[in-house]
């Protein structure tokens, strides 16, 4: 049986390390310590084929001497004057930031709401071969799948702890539970695959296991006997599960450690037009049993949702204490614990107002993308290239499977030509709707 960490423990080693920083000469110092248990299942053919169980800790201690900094890190419990020490050492020899430091102690969290993230009815290892079981059977008997890719149940649970030399000490709990599967439709050298999955705050929350079995059977049978598309531009329409990628891109060039850089395609843009006109994009921590929340960042920061574009108009970065200074503005509660780049929470494109099968009717001929393969995209030039499969659309119809496609742009253009549906689900820590781009460049036959 498991049971849940006592924070307790983390919280006192994050306060002993900070002290420890302190005795040792530092002028300030944050810690940051995570705990993590985790307990999976894969499953092929119906038999067990690996069973895991995980347990860490992973302690980080940042300490600053003027404007010298360094940050050490350990999973295993060393003695806090050992680490503070070894610390100090580096901090005097490394060279001087003029934007270190601790964040703002009046943007510290004071309070902070329940976000309802820990389910505490913990599945043990049988329960989590029933769901896998489940799901790969429900695969197995959707006709034209032929073999398993094998499936996999997963529970975790993650602790996080931050403590600052100027009073801040906080701590929250994370569970995860999760469901995934893998389908193999056809024969011999016209075999397709495909999957699908669901990952929860909450068990309770999870898709039917064999719902998604379903799932990914009907979609690896619906890819047999691609064709290819002619060369040449169209519209391409992206299925949620891959659209999701093009606002990790977004994220990525609006982090604020990119901008400092100058390695951003959008490192000019805020307060311009990026998107379309109707087009809102919001990153909100305090989404309640969301895959990404938190009460406050990795510095201690009180954290609140941010519109990052309205209206089309890009107005966030995303920052944490030390990319704001340097750019002259304030923290917004996107850092990151150990001092690591700042980075999104629960980030969404909002739904529009059209359905996905009216979008894709809108468009007569075109391509429906569900998969993308490769990561050709230059952060610095926006330029995109991925390799694609999907369907063919023909008269604002999905007509047939087709595979070994690129599809290419700008990712500037196509962030201006953009158009959601009105389907957005909250499955993932990044979501969105189906998506539409006019005018991409399609490498097939």
């Amino acid at each position: 049986m498991t049971v849940l960490p006592d924070q307790s423990l983390l919280v006192a080693r994050a306060a002993e390390l900070v002290e420890a920083a302190k005795r040792a000469g530092a002028d300030a110092a944050d810690a940051f310590a995570v705990r993590r248990v985790g307990l999976s299942v894969d499953v092929r053919h119906g038999a067990v084929d690996e069973s895991t169980r995980s347990e860490s800790d992973d302690v980080s201690l940042r300490v600053f001497i003027g404007r010298r900094h360094a940050s050490v890190s350990t999973n295993t419990i060393a003695p806090a004057d050992e680490l503070a020490m070894r610390a100090i050492a580096m901090a005097r020899v490394a060279p001087e930031d003029p934007y270190a430091g601790l964040a703002p102690q009046d943007r510290l969290a004071r309070s902070w709401p329940d976000l309802d993230l820990l389910d505490r009815s913990i599945p043990d290892a049988a329960a989590l071969t029933e769901r896998a079981r489940a799901a790969e059977a429900a695969a197995l008997a959707v006709p034209g799948v032929t073999k398993s890719g094998g499936a996999s149940a997963g529970w975790s649970l993650t602790g996080a702890v931050i403590a600052t030399s100027h009073g801040f000490q906080g701590s929250y709990l994370l569970s995860r539970t999760g469901v995934s599967v893998t389908a193999i439709a056809g024969e011999g050298t016209a075999m397709e695959r495909d999957y699908d999955s669901d990952s929860k705050v909450y068990g309770a929350d999870l898709r039917a296991a064999d719902e998604i079995g379903r799932s990914a059977a009907e979609r690896a049978v619906r890819r047999l006997r691609p064709s290819r598309m002619p060369t040449g531009r169209t519209t391409v329409v992206f299925d949620p599960r891959v659209a999701a990628s093009l606002l990790g891109h977004f994220a990525g060039a609006i982090n604020g450690a990119a901008i400092t850089r100058k390695t951003s395609f959008l490192k000019n843009a805020l307060g311009t037009a990026v998107f379309a006109p109707a087009i809102r994009i919001v990153d909100d921590p305090h989404r309640l049993r969301g895959l990404a929340s938190r009460p406050f960042d990795g510095e201690g920061v009180a954290t609140e949702a941010l519109d990052l574009v309205e209206g089309g108009v890009l107005q966030q970065w995303l920052l944490d204490s030390a990319t704001a200074r340097e750019l002259g503005l304030a923290t917004n509660g996107r850092g990151s614990g150990g001092g690591g780049s700042p980075h999104a929470t629960n980030l969404a494109i909002l739904p529009g107002s059209v359905s996905p099968r009216d979008l894709i009717a809108s468009i007569g001929d075109g391509l429906y993308v569900n998969e993308l393969i490769g990561h050709g995209v230059n952060g610095v030039t926006g330029d995109y290239s991925r390799g694609a499969g999907g369907y063919r659309i023909v008269g604002g119809e999905l007509v047939e499977p087709v595979s070994e496609i690129t599809i290419a742009g700008n990712l500037r253009d196509m962030f201006a030509r953009l158009v959601a549906a009105d389907d957005l689900e909250y499955r993932y820590a990044v979501n969105a709707p189906t998506l539409a781009i006019e005018g991409m460049t399609i490498a097939g036959t």
